[in-house]
């Protein structure tokens, strides 16, 4: 099986926090009724839906039926793709509900998530080296890339055993020497994600202690668009949401069409039809829109406080922040996590209703 680096994929990025408060300033006051559209994707298990309907006709069949124009553009710089979204450059952007909290909401952009593709079910690993138990990392420093969805999952992992990040110590590492680090013999326990995890979980001694099968619902990879050109385009995020529940009713079929489409993505992602299976394995996708419309109904206000109290932390909700709900946050039903005065990110199945229905 062939493996891809991620490099600086799913990242919160602090660094570009001053980046995108600088963006702001450049961004449109409001938005109005247009007619090209350009949203902005990533090299990601749950995002290349998105790049195969782009090769393959979906995307135009469905901006044609709107008349109006959509050019999904592949980024190999995660964060640069979201820096130019908050710019307002691009319409939309591919990114978690962790990086546009810390990057467009913290620089002042309201978005909005449209659609949630997926979240992490595994995906995401602490690996101890002859170690079976996440308690015994206590003491040990830790390979990661800091302030990633790796460094949340070791948080939250740490969290469920009555230790915090003072009993660890975090050494910052990049995911492209995450194998060639494992097997050195100083680094014993490391955080990382597929297919780096799944490789190094491969070798003798190395132990899958925590994982974000126990974070249901946390690490979410999203379609994210600005709230205003939202507001004015409907025929968009009409055609953004008829696109993706095309090609998932494609993919999650079991025919020769759904095996040729998996083929494409994975070879599109740098691996085969088997990798891309297993990262999927890993992956709790969103088939349906009738998956995502139940989750938003869940306990997804509960999850965003796990996801904003990390944030604060590690100061990503930008220099004003005074706490953890600093950013407002809307959910689904109007109900608003956080200061209701200061909304910055929201969540909608307007959308997705529609497509349940059979009315896009």
């Amino acid at each position: 099986m062939t493996s891809f680096r991620l490099s600086s994929l799913r990242m919160f990025a602090a660094a570009f926090a001053a980046t995108a408060l600088a963006f702001t300033s450049l961004s449109p006051a409001h938005a109005e009724e247009k007619k090209d559209f350009k949203v902005a994707w990533s090299i990601y298990v749950g995002w290349m839906p998105w790049g195969y309907a782009m090769d393959n006709g979906i995307v135009k069949k469905w901006a044609d039926k709107y008349d109006i124009n959509i050019e999904l553009v592949q980024f190999n710089d995660y964060i640069e793709g979201i820096n130019q979204f908050t710019a307002g450059a691009y319409d939309g952007v591919m990114a978690t509900n962790m990086d546009a909290l810390a990057i467009p909401s913290a620089g002042g952009v309201d978005s909005t998530i449209l659609l949630i593709c997926d979240y992490s079910d595994g995906n995401d690993v602490i690996i101890l080296k002859g170690k079976d138990k996440l308690e015994d990392i206590k003491g040990q420093k830790v390979n990661l890339v800091e302030l990633s969805v790796s460094h949340y999952t070791l948080a939250r992992g740490l969290e469920s055993v009555g230790m915090s990040e003072k009993d660890v110590t975090v050494v910052n590492t990049s995911d492209a020497d995450m194998i060639a680090a494992y097997a050195t013999p100083d680094v014993t326990a490391m955080v990382t994600w597929n297919p780096m995890a799944a490789e190094i979980l491969q070798q003798e001694g190395a132990y899958n202690v925590f994982d974000s099968t126990k974070l249901p619902g946390e690490i979410q990879d999203s379609l994210v668009v600005n709230t205003q050109t939202l507001k004015d385009n409907p025929a968009f995020a009409k055609a953004m949401t008829g696109i993706w529940y095309e090609t998932m009713a494609l993919m999650s079929g079991d025919d020769e069409a759904a095996k040729e489409a998996k083929t494409a993505m994975g070879v599109a992602s740098g691996t085969d039809l088997e990798g891309y299976e297993a990262q999927l394995a890993a992956t709790e996708m969103f088939y349906k829109p009738e998956d995502y419309i139940k989750f938003t109904e869940g306990n997804l206000g509960e999850l965003t406080t796990f996801v904003t109290s990390f944030l604060f932390d590690h100061g990503l909700l930008g220099q004003a922040a005074t706490s953890p709900g600093y950013i407002g946050i809307e959910l689904a039903d109007g109900t608003i996590v956080g200061d209701e005065n200061n909304v910055l990110l929201r969540y909608t199945t307007e959308y997705a209703k529609m497509a349940a229905e059979g009315k896009l």
